[in-house]
């Protein structure tokens, strides 16, 4: 299943990014005389209400969903590592103050947290990756945080502490390599949840704008006609279902592999 999940995620992927040099129909184009037009061999995917081919927008919209799911991941991930690490190792004070901030952004929901900082800006790409970002870092931080414990507390670790190593060594020769697998697991995961969290701020009308799309919005303009013209939003909401699903695919055959090593080492 890894296997079939990866080569379906690149495909996916490689197809957003370099189809619409070779599939040139305009995703902006207005055509009243192909209003709501059934999938066929001209419209692959049909179009939409305003005669606009639906594959040439799930291909544009496609690139938006994903450059903002990555990219927030990359962020939020990088965060939560560099805060995870800072409180496992040097723990007391330092700690307690990371983990109260934790807890209280642990307290709202993340997504009505998404909802009340999306609902006082105007939203944008950009501004969509940094308030994912600021609402995605905490399960990676608490995950890193407790490994970090684990590995603070191995007698090598306080051996180079004690002969006064500097700690940026002893964090990027000894933490990071053990940290690797972790953080590679919340990172694909946070990716199929950042994806999915801009897909439901936009299905809302609280993500992209017109006229720029993503897979959320294009699914948003397919409810209203949802009866009549299924085509509108099953594809745009089959790209969001293949990419998540691809991506907790990758994410637990690495979950699989990292237990498994650290059985054999115990």
């Amino acid at each position: 299943m890894f296997k079939v999940a990866s080569y379906l995620l690149l495909t996916v992927i490689l197809a957003t990014f370099l189809l619409p040099y070779f599939y040139t129909v305009s995703p902006y184009e207005l055509d009243p005389n192909k209003i709501l037009q059934a999938p066929s061999l001209e419209h692959i995917f049909g179009t939409d209400r305003l005669g606009r081919d639906v594959f040439a927008r799930i291909l544009q919209g496609g690139q938006s969903s994903l450059i903002i799911g990555f990219l927030a991941a990359t962020i939020s991930s990088f965060l939560g590592l560099i805060i995870g690490i800072t409180a496992g190792y040097f723990k007391g004070n330092v700690d307690r103050s990371i983990t109260i901030l934790i807890d209280l952004f642990l307290t709202f929901p993340t997504f009505f947290l998404l909802l009340a900082l999306v609902s006082y800006i105007q939203a944008s790409a950009i501004i969509l990756i940094i308030v994912i970002s600021i609402t995605g870092w905490m399960g990676m931080s608490r995950m890193i945080r407790s490994e970090s414990f684990a590995i603070g507390n191995k007698p090598f670790i306080k051996i180079l502490k004690v002969a006064n190593v500097p700690t940026y060594k002893i964090i990027l020769k000894y933490f990071a390599p053990l940290l690797a697998p972790i953080f590679l697991i919340s990172f694909t995961f946070g990716v199929g949840g950042a994806i999915l969290a801009e897909s439901g701020l936009s299905f809302l009308g609280l993500g992209i704008n017109p006229p720029s799309m993503s897979w959320g919005s294009l699914l948003s303009d397919g409810k209203a006609v949802i009866d009549i013209a299924w085509w509108v939003s099953f594809f745009p909401g089959l790209m969001i279902f293949i990419i998540t699903f691809c991506l907790i695919q990758i994410s637990d055959y690495l979950q699989n592999l990292a237990n498994k090593k650290e059985i054999i080492k115990n």
